[in-house]
């Protein structure tokens, strides 16, 4: 009888270390999958190569910390060419191969393209680069989440900085797609409420190569100061024009971010001395901020840039949702974040829960020399108070 339980608990013993490696297992944490679409090609080409830097580093640094929350970050890369049609067919594919906690993308027309479909892909989605106040207005979607300041941000903060401003006269160049034609408006809606003139207001559609004839008609506007809302390889374009074309320095360019690390060293010294919106600088003075600046120095012998920072921050909010959630899971991450405050590398943060905007300090720069290079260097510095409230038109 004795040798019978003998032999009972011995069975019962090596079934339960048998089970032990199977609990284990069954008990392993899903990794984070992250979709990381941006532009390789198209006009924004140099704008996704920081970005998508930025997120492998904030990637790298997480599992060699050990992952987000225990959990191994794994990544897949594609490019969205710089298009609507083309970020939503790869975004697709990622999604519905588990890659489903997108981001990445630069401008507010695949911001804006990729939004509707999340729930159906079953993904969340973060904003570090697009602007547009359809992103966290009448398009709101209880997916996204924008970590970077939006159009209403930069404008509400244009308006303060802008009652400064010593000219009359202003025009604008935009470009031709939602964020320029709401950067032009919202900038005229400024300057108009003060008393001041925009005399005239230009499109350029993207990919212009040939500036000459929009030029010529700021030239002839015979203006004080011109608004300048382009991005990627056109601004690059413009600015060096308006140089060649003698429209700079004889009349003042005004940024909408257009000081960028990227447009500074691509226009030689074109832009020294042009104010603007800066959405990031390594120069922001927390400890949060300092750890990063310290790491990307490390690892590339240099600081890092306005959108290498704005894409580190986006993902770091990434991961603060799934450490949030306990999950991966792009619902349980949806429903983790709004409310949450975040160490950030802007210091502490909110995300909002009526628009899933992240509440933040916004800044105005100017394009100067500082530890050794030509670069955004932080002026002013407006407190997240500024910022209007989320839009009501926003029904999450």
């Amino acid at each position: 009888m004795m040798k019978t339980r003998l032999n009972r608990r011995a069975l019962a013993a090596l079934a339960l270390c048998t089970a032990l490696p199977l609990a284990a297992m069954a008990q392993a944490k899903d990794p984070v999958r992250v979709g990381l679409v941006s532009s390789k090609s198209g006009v924004f080409a140099q704008q996704g190569e920081e970005v998508i830097r930025a997120i492998q580093f904030a990637i790298d640094e997480a599992n060699a910390r050990g992952g987000v929350d225990g959990r191994k970050v794994e990544v897949q890369i594609a490019d969205d060419e710089g298009t609507p049609d083309a970020g939503r067919r790869v975004a697709e594919k990622l999604a519905r191969d588990g890659y489903n906690l997108l981001i990445g993308a630069i401008p507010s027309s695949i911001s804006l393209a990729l939004a509707p479909n999340l729930e159906r892909w079953n993904a969340a989605y973060f904003v570090v680069a697009s602007k547009s106040d359809k992103i966290t207005g009448d398009t709101c979607k209880a997916r996204v989440f924008r970590t970077n300041h939006s159009d209403a941000m930069d404008i509400a903060m244009i308006g303060e900085w802008a009652k400064g401003f010593k000219e009359k006269t202003y025009a604008s160049l935009a470009a031709d797609y939602v964020w320029g034609r709401d950067s032009a408006e919202s900038f005229a809606r400024s300057v108009k409420a003060q008393g001041k003139e925009v005399k005239l207001q230009l499109y350029a559609p993207l990919g212009t190569k040939d500036f000459s004839p929009f030029i010529a008609q700021l030239k002839e506007a015979n203006v004080d100061a011109i608004w300048v809302a382009e991005t990627g390889r056109d601004a690059i374009a413009f600015v060096k024009q308006a140089q060649e074309f003698g429209l700079i320095p004889k009349t003042r360019l005004i940024g909408h971010a257009l000081i960028q690390n990227f447009m500074i060293n691509a226009t030689d010294k074109a832009l020294e001395g042009t104010p603007g919106t800066t959405g990031y600088t390594p120069d922001l003075d927390n400890p949060r901020n300092k750890a990063f600046v310290a790491s990307w120095k490390a690892k590339f012998n240099r600081l890092p840039t306005d959108n290498e920072g704005q894409a580190y921050n986006g993902a770091q909010v990434m991961f603060e949702g799934v450490k949030k959630a306990g999950s991966a899971q792009p619902a349980d991450v949806a429903k983790a974040l709004p409310g949450a405050t975040i160490d950030s590398i802007y210091g502490p943060v909110t995300m909002r829960a009526a628009d899933n905007q992240l509440v933040l300090p916004n800044f105005v720069g100017r394009a100067k020399m500082a530890d050794g290079q030509l670069r955004p260097v932080i002026e002013q510095t407006f407190a997240p108070a500024l910022m209007p409230a989320a839009s009501p038109l926003c029904k999450i």
